[in-house]
């Protein structure tokens, strides 16, 4: 950043113009990375367009100037020397490049001989949610109308999809926060819960360090001992799949000390007998057995808790990336409802959103059972209003498909024969990952949109250059469901395309132009509007016009004069008698337990220095600089039984593969877990490792737990 601001003046919308070096301008947008979304102006040269840096902007409403090191570095990867800039295609091994016309026409007639082949449905879309909501909606179309077929699915099954699983049990409609980021700065108590916020959403934390600068408690359950912990009032060190535990747990003392808001549950909420049955037995003494964490702790953070007038309780991947995520998901949520939190200022529940655009991405069609709007597919209703939309006839619409890592077993059994894979890298973001990469070389054809090579790129037939956020224009969702505007910063690098204007292109080459005959970015937000109107989801009252007039529209926002929704359910919940639905704890296993064999723990996560599969970041040398290369977390007794020592090699196994990388010793972790970061590819990929048991209901592999052995390499 340079020094444009003096010490006493903000960059603003209103004053930006005048706090720019001569012959630069600044655009005004939003960062690429995670659900934060922070505000931040883009330093363009006005001669030669070039993207020379970035400032903060102090007046966005959610991060007040604040940026992390990934958004402040996040620029140096639109021009970067690794971009592809034209179409590759796959010959005897080695990519060329070649015109659009070569690789639209080779994907033409590939598509097509599968599609005749095999019939419609051996072809497959995988998408991506670190794109705009009008590529996000136009991707969904573009499987189901373009190539006409059921299979497509997304990254954010890996992210946010107990998150979702959970609210909609709960609430009926999945909303990733119930009130507004700024309201926390007044709130009493925050409970964290598998949420490294810290180094995950940093910019976060200023709301949390200004409530307790005016008394807030903090209470963090985590088996490590976050940067976030460090600073709490107490510090719930759960072995990790105990979630469902430790919540069933403090509920049990809110009931037993009084602390239950009766009013509200009577009123507002159903199950509660069916709950407290079910908690009856959860004493400190049977959740610390569960848990491993003290009595003390637990007792200490219910009072904590129950006695605060208004709380928040926040969750992320530790608790949902787990075989058995929604029902974590389920007893958090109810930990707020029975103190009656949601829909109150300054009170209620939420997700850490992990991608820039998870909240808008899972909306509107990408997922395998999911139509614009939060529509469901099985509903003949929802499926006859969008087909109208579209101009399809409704028997057209393809049946509800399978989701992300099961399309990989549909890739092994011969039933899934090619595949898009669009702004997204399971070769390395999948769980079991030697199995997902024996099933990219099994495909009979794979085309991947990137603007970097992925290691998911590299198994690819055909590699297709797509924009970065800075050379396109469209609408995002924040993990508070604020609708906002990303804006062009620069023209599209060489020949690269956005992705909405890719899938226009092959699906014209399969006779399905005349559906997609989108200009710009914005025709398809005004489509997208429509297609949303009505559902749970409702964007038709978003336009880009009050967008801009208002610094982001919260949806619901079902007509043009009405206001948006910042706060959700103050008077009824989104369920079809307006009641909310309190978790019933039922304790199950992690889908993996330890054994004689595999006597440890094995957890991931992210590192603050590096977003998701690390395609991005592991491009930049400051990010790199400050972490290269992963590594296995461990504490110093667990070290010391298998005779390691910090910067030592240990190799990892696990019953799907092993890996070896370097020792860091810390006493922030639990004594029978590993932690280690999962931002690499091939051999340094920690999902090399990692289980594919997948939650009943959202569908997602368990990241969080699984057994592991370890030994010196």
């Amino acid at each position: 950043m340079s020094q444009l601001v003096k010490q006493d003046q903000f960059v603003t919308r209103d004053n930006v113009k005048n706090l720019h070096k001569p012959g630069e301008k600044l655009i005004t947008t939003h960062c690429c990375y995670c659900g934060m979304q922070c505000g931040m102006h883009i330093r363009v040269e006005e001669k030669t367009g070039k993207v020379v840096g970035v400032e903060p902007r102090y007046d966005w409403p959610v991060t007040k100037g604040k940026m992390c090191p990934k958004g402040v570095t996040a620029y140096q990867t639109i021009e970067h020397p690794d971009r592809i800039t034209k179409p590759l295609i796959k010959k005897n091994g080695q990519f060329h490049a070649v015109s659009w016309k070569e690789a639209l026409d080779y994907i033409e007639s590939n598509f097509k001989r599968i599609q005749r082949d095999h019939g419609k449905d051996a072809l497959s879309v995988f998408g991506g949610v670190s794109m705009t909501n009008e590529k996000c909606y136009l991707v969904g179309k573009y499987a189901r109308v373009g190539l006409g077929t059921r299979y497509i699915d997304y990254n954010g099954r890996f992210c946010m999809s107990s998150a979702a699983g959970g609210m909609l049990k709960t609430f009926g409609i999945d909303r990733g926060m119930t009130l507004p980021v700024p309201e926390l700065e007044h709130t009493d108590c925050f409970f964290l819960a598998g949420s490294n916020s810290a180094e995950c959403h940093p910019t976060s934390t200023q709301w949390l360090w200004k409530a307790k600068d005016k008394g807030a408690k903090l209470i963090v359950a985590d088996p490590r001992e976050v940067p976030i912990a460090r600073v709490a009032d107490v510090h719930l060190d759960l072995k990790p799949g105990t979630d469902s535990a430790l919540a069933a747990g403090i509920i049990h003392l809110l009931i037993k000390e009084g602390y239950v808001d009766n009013e509200y549950v009577q009123e507002r909420c159903n199950n509660f007998e069916e709950l407290k049955q079910s908690v009856a037995h959860c004493t400190p003494e049977y959740t610390s057995q569960l848990t491993g964490v003290v009595v003390e702790k637990l007792v200490k953070a219910a009072h904590i808790y129950g006695q605060s007038p208004r709380s928040v309780v926040m969750f992320a991947r530790g608790v949902e990336q787990q075989s058995k995520g929604v029902h974590n998901v389920q007893m958090y949520i109810t930990m707020s409802l029975l103190r009656g939190m949601v829909g109150k200022f300054a009170s209620g529940c939420g997700t850490f959103t992990g991608q820039g655009n998870g909240q808008g991405g899972r909306e509107h069609g990408q997922k395998a059972d999911l139509l614009p709007g939060y529509r469901k597919l099985t509903d003949p209703k929802a499926v006859e209003y969008i087909s109208g939309v579209w101009g399809i006839d409704p028997k057209d619409m393809p049946q509800p498909g399978v989701s992300a890592y099961e399309m990989f077993d549909l890739i092994h059994n011969n039933t899934i024969r090619g595949m898009h894979v669009i702004c997204s890298n399971p070769a390395v973001s999948a769980p079991n990952g030697n199995y997902v990469n024996e099933a990219f070389k099994k495909l009979d054809f794979l085309v991947v949109s990137d603007f970097f090579l992925s290691e998911t790129a590299e198994h690819a037939d055909v590699v297709l250059p797509t924009t970065t956020w800075a050379e396109d224009e469209g609408t995002t969702t924040n993990l508070e469901g604020r609708v906002i505007r990303v804006r062009k910063v620069r023209d599209p690098l060489g020949e690269s395309k956005p992705d909405w204007e890719i899938v226009s292109l092959i699906a014209e080459r399969m006779g399905k132009g005349k559906f997609f005959p989108y200009q710009t970015a914005h025709e398809i937000f005004e489509e997208f509007r429509v297609a949303s109107k009505g559902g749970p989801a409702d964007y038709y009252g978003i336009t880009w016009d009050r967008i801009d007039k208002e610094d982001g529209v919260f949806w619901p926002c079902p007509s043009e004069d009405h206001p948006g929704s910042p706060h959700m359910f103050k008077e009824r919940f989104g369920t079809e008698d307006g009641k909310a639905n309190l978790g019933v704890f039922n304790w199950t296993e992690p889908g993996e337990t330890q054994s004689a064999e595999y006597p440890l723990v094995l957890t991931t996560g992210r590192v603050v220095f590096h977003y998701l599969s690390g395609n991005q970041t592991r491009r930049v040398d400051f990010l790199m600089e400050q972490c290269p290369l992963p590594y296995a977390e461990m504490h110093p007794e667990l070290a010391a039984r298998n005779n390691l020592a910090n910067g030592d090699k240990v190799k990892l196994t696990t019953r799907r593969g092993h890996m070896t990388v370097d020792v860091r010793l810390t006493k922030t972790i639990r004594k029978d877990t590993i932690f280690i970061p999962y931002h690499w590819g091939k051999e340094l990929s920690v999902n090399q490792l990692t289980n594919p048991a997948l939650d009943p209901y959202s569908r997602m592999p368990e990241f969080k737990v699984c057994a592991v052995k370890i030994e010196k390499a």
